[in-house]
This record gives structure tokens, C-alpha cells and sequence, in this order.
């Protein structure tokens, strides 16, 4: 059950030209955590000043808050920037800087990174935002390291993710971080979005790629692998399952994931392990054979690399019973 340790405050920063997609994101994930009962959360638009803001769209949305709503929030999240990438005024950049000052998370999504970098909190760290504006955004801040490979990048006190629907799975992330890998499979599927995806936005630069089939080897070998997450896979296997060889098969799952064969195992092998702690009361060994990791210091070692805990601290957060 949800307990008052489980409520959070989440300010989204609205201006005149957002478009109604990238504001509605975080609202509609983190507002379907309070509608699923999953914790006590709420979202509250807040802007330079009192009143209301005109999308991009056209549409005036009021009762826009003023800046004390950032004030008082555990998340602050810049949802979006302008198309035009102007520099943040001193109002905004002082109170993210502020948020994470005292302890809150602030999270730029999309452009959203670039108010973020501009306030100062990417010093020195890795980043992401949309493909177009990575270059504008490096030149602009040499000190962040921005990477195309990643959907998202989550520093604990600073999140970035990359363009537009990359802010779905951002905020899933936030979910998931917060309340559990069975909470975020609950947010996703009442959203019919998936939980988790894999890759970066580099392979959708310059060019569209396809939609995964079926009849597509790599869908069926991925399909196949997850029905045998517990056994020793390599990526020969893999190959061969896909009746490939393995340069092709690889340069193929690369193209087609934007991650490689054994990080994707890994990932998967890691959803089953966190699924299993949540849900089950397996001794760690156990849901390490079971989830192909083959003896707990492994499962130990790819989670601590992963989230930043053990298995045992993340039982003892996230169980679900």
C-alpha cells in the first residue's frame, strides 16, 4: 500500500510555445501513479510568472502556477525548450539551480536540457537531448560530454533525455526508480507504451529505420532468447538461432536495437531479476541462476553497475508482497 514516504511533488515548467505534447508526458506518467494507486503523486505546471501560457499549438492553459511551485517540489522538470535554443534567464536557471540545491531531482526532457545545461548542472557530466540540438548544445557547454547512444541519462540529482518520445521512457525510468520495476509495467501497460527500450536516438538520425516484424530474424531471435534468459546464451547462439553469422548478426541487432547483443541480454536478464526480487522471496543465488547471471556475485556485480544497489537493498525497497 502507498504511505506518505511514497508521495512526491513534481513542478513541469510551462512557457509560451511548448507544445501540448511534450508538456502533457510527464503529466500523464506521473499523474497515472496517483490514478493506478500507486503512490500519492501530483504535477503542477508552473511558469515564469502567474496566470497562463499559449502552446505551440494554439491553446491558452490556465491556472498555471507561479515560481514557489518549483519551490516546493521533489522533482522540477523542464519538459521541452524553445525550437530557437535561446539561453535561459537568470529567473529559471536560479531555480533549478535552487531544486537541486536542496535535494530535488530536476530533469530536463527533450530541449528540456538545455535550460538544464545552462543553469549549470551538466558541468563536467554526461548528457543527451534531442539529435538536432547535440551539436548547438556541445558547443554551447564544452564541459558536458553528450552522448546520442542513451534515451536518457540519470546523474540521481539531474536527469536528461533525448528527443520527444524519449520523455515517456524518462519518466518511466523516474517511476521505476521511485517505485519499482512492477509499478513501471503497471504505468506502461495502462499507457500501452513499453516499460523499457533499448538503444539511443543515434540510429533514427538522418535516416528512419523500419519497424521491427515478426518475420524479422533479429524480433524472432529476441523473442526466442527471452524464453531462455536462464540458460548460458553467447552471442553465438544468438547468431545461429537467427541462422546468421555472427559479424552479420551483430552488425544486424546493432542496426536494428542500437545496443549490442550482450548489453541487451544483460538488460533483460536484469528486468527478470528485479521482477523476481519484487515479487518472489528466491534467495539471491537462486534468481541469479534463474535469470541466467550464473552465481550471485555476478547478479551483484551487473546490478551495483546498473542501479547503484544490491539485490537485497532492492528487495527490501521494492517488494511488492
Amino acid at each position: 500500500m502507498p504511505t506518505e514516504d511514497d508521495a512526491l511533488q513534481i513542478a513541469v515548467y510551462a512557457f509560451d510555445g511548448v507544445t501540448m505534447f511534450h508538456l502533457a508526458v510527464p503529466q500523464l506518467v506521473f499523474d497515472e501513479v496517483r490514478r493506478l494507486g500507486l503512490a500519492p503523486w501530483r504535477t503542477t505546471l508552473f511558469a515564469d510568472r502567474a496566470g497562463s501560457v499559449r502552446t505551440a499549438e494554439g491553446y491558452r492553459i490556465g491556472g498555471v502556477s507561479g515560481p514557489a511551485a518549483a519551490r516546493a517540489a521533489d522533482v522540477v522538470v523542464v519538459p521541452s525548450w524553445f525550437d530557437d535554443g535561446r539561453r535561459v534567464g537568470p529567473a529559471l536557471q536560479e531555480a533549478l539551480r535552487a531544486a537541486r540545491d536542496r535535494g530535488a531531482t530536476v530533469a530536463g526532457l527533450c530541449l528540456g536540457a538545455v535550460a538544464v545545461a545552462d543553469a549549470g548542472l551538466l558541468a563536467g557530466r554526461r548528457a543527451v537531448t534531442h539529435w538536432q540540438a547535440m551539436d548547438m548544445l556541445s558547443a554551447r557547454h564544452p564541459d558536458v560530454a553528450m552522448d546520442a547512444t542513451v534515451l536518457y541519462i540519470d546523474h540521481g540529482d539531474v536527469l536528461t533525455s533525448a528527443g520527444t518520445a524519449s520523455a515517456i521512457d524518462a519518466c518511466l525510468h523516474l517511476v521505476r526508480s521511485r517505485l519499482g520495476a512492477v509499478a513501471a509495467n503497471q504505468v506502461a501497460r495502462d499507457l500501452v507504451v513499453a516499460p523499457h527500450r533499448e538503444g539511443g536516438q543515434a540510429q533514427y538520425v538522418q535516416r528512419p529505420l523500419p519497424p521491427r516484424s515478426t518475420d524479422d530474424p533479429i524480433s524472432r531471435v529476441m523473442e526466442w532468447a527471452l524464453l531462455h534468459l536462464g540458460e548460458p546464451l553467447t552471442v553465438d547462439q544468438l547468431a545461429a538461432a537467427a541462422h546468421m553469422s555472427r559479424r552479420s548478426f551483430i552488425r544486424a541487432f546493432g542496426t536494428s536495437t542500437g545496443t549490442t547483443p550482450a548489453a541487451w541480454l544483460r538488460s533483460r536478464r536484469l528486468d527478470d531479476a528485479r521482477r523476481m526480487l519484487e515479487s518472489t522471496d528466491l534467495p539471491v543465488d537462486q534468481v541469479a541462476a534463474t535469470c541466467g547471471f550464473g552465481s550471485a556475485v555476478t547478479l551483484r556485480q551487473s546490478f551495483a553497475a546498473a542501479f547503484g544497489t544490491s539485490p537485497s537493498e532492492y528487495r527490501r525497497r521494492f517488494d511488492a508482497r
